[in-house]
């Protein structure tokens, strides 16, 4: 389980600085801060980045929008952002709306704002909503990762690394190689999200990474997985026979 990793943009060391204090005290990893419209661009594309909060103005000129602008005309490279502003003027407002951030923060900004802010956009940024102010849900998942509520943070897991999800009622036991993590989630919704021609139901409890087995063995109703894992294989499920192409 990682950190989230949050770019901060904004051109006051005092309000950067402030951030950095509030976020890594939650567990948050601070992906950089950059104070201008290049240097943000050029952090943003060459670190791993899941949240960015980006100041309006940076010296003194809009370019918070101009670089949320940017990253929305690039397929497959936005991430969730929040604007981070004093400012009160209307005409700025209506061009930031335009870019569609996931929520606005006004300085001075109160720690939990912005832990509220982080979660709202990620929910929002993957069409899930309302997701961590829900007793029966503490998880988002993405194409690449599952980002899971602890206390008043975010840890996310990449879903490349989960051997297997064991069921147990509203609960997933999600497994890795090196670790096992427990979320809140209904069997029918993580079915759902995730990609189903990677994974595959064996068992009313089982859910494996198909990228993740080495063998199937349909007389014993068992597939054998990566890490000498194990799980089983029941009448019920035996088409995944069809759909995994290759069997090492």
């Amino acid at each position: 389980m990682d950190n989230v990793n949050v770019l901060i943009i904004e051109d006051t060391s005092a309000e950067s600085d402030a951030l950095i204090q509030v976020l890594e005290a939650n567990n948050y990893t601070i992906a950089g801060v950059a104070r201008s419209f290049k240097e943000a661009l050029t952090l943003f594309y060459k670190t791993e980045v899941d949240v960015v909060i980006i100041d309006i103005f940076l010296n003194g000129v809009p370019d918070g929008i101009t670089f949320a602008e940017t990253i929305n005309t690039i397929p497959n490279t936005s991430k969730p952002f929040v604007f981070l502003t004093s400012s009160t003027n209307r005409q700025v407002f209506e061009r930031a709306k335009l870019t569609q951030p996931f929520s606005f923060l006004m300085k001075p900004f109160n720690e939990l704002e912005v832990l509220y802010a982080i979660e709202m956009a990620v929910e929002q940024f993957y069409a899930q909503k309302d997701v961590f102010f829900n007793d029966d849900e503490d998880t988002v998942i993405s194409s690449e990762h599952l980002f899971i509520k602890k206390g008043k943070s975010l840890k996310k897991v990449l879903i490349a690394n989960i051997i297997y999800i064991d069921v147990e009622e509203k609960y997933c036991n999600i497994i890795t190689e090196n670790e096992k993590f427990v979320i809140l989630i209904s069997l029918t919704k993580i079915l759902k999200l995730l990609d189903n021609s990677i994974f595959h139901r064996t068992h009313r409890n089982f859910i494996v990474n198909a990228k993740h087995i080495i063998e199937i063995i349909p007389t014993d109703n068992l597939i054998l997985l990566t890490g000498n894992r194990k799980v089983t294989l029941s009448e019920r499920y035996k088409d995944i026979l069809k759909k995994v192409r290759t069997l090492k």
